[in-house]
């Protein structure tokens, strides 16, 4: 199923070095048979995953960013390049699992994010090494294994004023939105990502900003990459944070003609039932599905057992409403 065309690429972290950049070539052609043959099983939570190894700010320096000036606990994405064997370890749980998408750890992998820990200059690396880090892992894999590289939603908002005394304010624009997620998409497939996972929407105006980025990048290669997106409902309203309901969800963002629409994160596998019924009902695409065991509690951790949470999800399955599931957060 994959044919990989080699390019050679002198971008790294430090300019040091030539690079080897694998583009995978996954059709969605592809992708829709395998939709169509059975429920695919996107993997979990890389986030919490993560947490389980009380990790110390040394752990996020490692050797290379041991003189950082800034505090980098915190920067999950970040230990793609300072723990990889960790990261691995965690890609290689989920495909022993049973999983069929293992995601790259690339949530906050975008200039936006990255400006938090003055690492702006090195997310183009952090999304390839990222994307050729869990295709190691697939490759590895006697079954096949996609690898859906991760574009998060970045922590600024297109549409709405981060000043309540001012409406009209605004601290991104879509332009810069498009050009950053523009660096990430090059880096994911360069590293060989099967599909492009556009998630966590909670401002459609930016999932169109990297909307925009990816059909600009399939017609610069002549070719369509499998794209996902997803949303996340932040209340019980059934609304996004910027204030769309599922119908004006899938109208913003079906012009993409995504391989899959969906919801993930958010309020919980019960709660967003009723949002997966009706985007089921109104897309024509296939429909995923990732959630938290529900809410957080006061600690930050998840109290909801796997078992309660698989039935929410069986009950998905047995009423036909989702063709990809898997966990979040």
């Amino acid at each position: 199923h994959f044919l990989h065309i080699v390019i050679l690429s002198n971008i790294s972290c430090h300019d040091r070095y030539v690079k080897i950049v694998f583009l995978a070539v996954f059709t969605k052609k592809e992708f829709k048979k395998i939709l169509d043959d059975r429920i695919i099983i996107l993997d979990g939570a890389m986030g919490t995953e993560i947490q389980k190894h009380t990790l110390t700010e040394d752990d996020f320096r490692g050797q290379q960013f041991a003189d950082w000036s800034s505090e980098l606990k915190g920067n999950n994405d970040l230990l793609t390049i300072t723990m990889p064997e960790l990261i691995k370890n965690i890609h290689q749980g989920f495909v022993d699992a049973g999983c069929d998408i293992i995601e790259t750890n690339t949530f906050n992998s975008n200039s936006t994010s990255q400006s938090d820990y003055g690492l702006e200059d090195i997310v183009y690396d952090l999304n390839y090494e990222g994307s050729k880090l869990a295709k190691d892992v697939a490759n590895e894999s006697p079954r096949e294994i996609l690898v859906a590289g991760v574009v998060g939603p970045t922590n600024r908002t297109g549409s709405l004023s981060p000043d309540v005394t001012d409406p009209s304010a605004r601290n991104t624009s879509f332009d810069d939105l498009k050009e950053d997620y523009r660096n990430c998409i090059n880096g994911l497939m360069d590293g060989g990502a099967d599909i492009i996972l556009i998630e966590t929407v909670f401002d459609t105006l930016n999932a169109k900003a990297a909307i925009f980025a990816y059909l600009e990048k399939c017609d610069e290669i002549n070719f369509k990459i499998p794209l996902m997106i997803s949303g996340t409902i932040t209340d019980a309203s059934g609304r996004t944070l910027s204030g769309q309901t599922v119908d004006a969800f899938w109208t913003s963002v079906s012009h993409a003609k995504p391989d899959s629409i969906g919801f993930n994160c958010a309020l919980g596998a019960e709660q967003l039932r009723p949002h997966i019924k009706r985007i089921s009902e109104i897309a024509n695409t296939a429909v995923s599905v990732h959630p938290n065991a529900g809410l957080p509690n006061e600690m930050g951790g998840y109290d909801q057992s796997p078992g309660k949470m698989a039935n929410f999800i069986e009950d998905f399955c047995n009423d036909n409403f989702i063709n990809i599931v898997g966990g979040c957060c």
